[in-house]
């Protein structure tokens, strides 16, 4: 059976949610699979573009929705941002997935895959990232008054964020563990974290 840790973080802010996706692009390695959960608006493409701007990636990440898979090699690895929300299950085994952390067809990099829980198979190792906006009775109130269509719209009601971490295998607990240690986080995880060893 493998190794699971799990992390919850409490983000009173975009500025923690931002810094929690910097430290860690400072951690992965070549073949590290993100899989990004969380409902329109919970901060995925967001999560997704402090994690890219921190690889080094000067371009916008925009979540590739339409696109379903975008490629990004000017960083310090290249990411491979997959979003599989307009799939269903049946469609997905067909985008031949693996081969982004095969290495085989494509230089070995950090694969981070939106809405993660339609793959048919999931990795056995990978580092799960579940973001979720805390809902208070004001945010309820405003969401009924808004076209629930665009992630970006939801993103502006609330700025806290809920983010569970769940490393699954020895080298994604590895770099959840440097990313815990690391002094920026430190304090953070310190004051808003829960540990499940």
């Amino acid at each position: 059976m493998t190794e699971t840790v799990k992390i919850e973080i409490y983000a009173d802010n975009l500025g923690v949610t931002q810094a929690i996706a910097t430290q860690l692009a400072q951690f992965v390695t070549t073949g590290t699979i993100i899989l990004l959960e969380g409902n329109l608006g919970s901060g995925k493409t967001t999560f997704m573009q402090a994690f890219g701007s921190a690889l080094g990636i000067s371009t916008t990440i925009t979540s590739p929705t339409f696109t379903l898979i975008d490629e990004y090699t000017e960083g310090r690895l290249p990411l491979y941002h997959i979003d599989l929300y307009r799939l269903e299950p049946s469609q997905i085994p067909s985008l031949h997935l693996e081969e982004y952390w095969r290495g085989e067809d494509f230089p070995l990099g950090v694969v981070a895959i939106e809405w993660a829980s339609k793959l048919v198979k999931i990795p056995p190792n990978h580092l799960k990232i579940n973001l979720s906006v805390p809902m208070s009775s004001k945010n309820k109130e405003e969401t009924k008054n808004l076209d629930l269509n665009l992630e970006d719209d939801l993103e502006v009601l609330s700025e806290a964020r809920l983010i569970h971490l769940i490393a699954q295998g020895e080298t994604y607990i590895d770099i959840l563990t440097a990313l815990c240690a690391e002094d920026e986080t430190k304090t953070l995880v310190k004051s808003n974290a829960k540990h499940y060893f």
